[in-house]
């Protein structure tokens, strides 16, 4: 199958990702079988094959649908009557609401990288990743032009650091509900929404902007 764009799926194709992720978050994906997806989609299994080919193209593309339309918001931002601060801060606001609400296609994602158990073709969201790179790069010389950032910015570094901070909170996440008090996924899911991103923001704007 020819990887698509979110506007290329039909939506029969969308209701079938939409179940597979959401018992691939339930079971895990080596816990989650063609015949489960099928069942719960209330289809036949020969029309996942036909959409999808196979459980790894499945997820190739789930991996697609969720991450591709970020690319747009990104350069939509770039756009937007706001200062280059503004707009970081905009842009760690979307990238860590969109972690947070996709964390477990996230992890899944992050195990099938890091285990190199099957053979899968990344490559589409590598390309999609890039292009969230040259978006960011815009608005990180638009600073630069404006003597807002600093010269010498690997940007490429960005995106991990603001990433990185989100999972090392999440994947230790028994750890910082104890220390800060938080009782309730709502509880939970405030503090990302607040002291996190507050946090990295500030982590972000100390790295690009000049120091007083």
């Amino acid at each position: 199958m020819t990887k698509k764009m979110t506007a290329d799926f039909n939506e029969k194709q969308l209701e079938i990702l939409q179940v597979a992720e959401e018992l691939f978050a339930e079971k895990g994906f080596d816990g989650t079988s063609i015949r489960d997806i099928a069942k719960k989609a209330n289809i036949n299994i020969a029309m996942i094959s036909y959409y999808f080919g196979s459980k790894e193209k499945l997820l190739e593309s789930l991996i697609i649908f969720r991450t591709s339309d970020l690319r747009l918001k990104l350069e939509s931002l770039f756009s937007e009557d706001l200062t280059p601060i503004e707009k970081i801060e905009k842009l760690i606001e979307l990238y860590i609401n969109r972690l947070n609400k996709n964390r477990c296609l996230y992890q899944i994602l992050h195990f099938e990288f890091s285990s190199k158990k099957r053979i899968m073709d990344f490559k589409v969201f590598t390309d999609v990743k890039k292009q969230n790179l040259l978006s960011l790069q815009k608005i990180i010389s638009e600073g630069q032009e404006k003597g807002v950032f600093r010269k010498n910015i690997n940007s490429a570094l960005l995106p991990p650091t603001i990433m990185g901070t989100f999972f090392h909170f999440h994947t230790n996440r028994p750890f910082y509900e104890e220390l800060f008090d938080l009782k309730t996924d709502e509880a939970y899911d405030h503090f990302i929404k607040t002291e996190i991103i507050n946090h990295i923001k500030q982590t972000i704007k100390a790295f690009l902007v000049y120091e007083n």
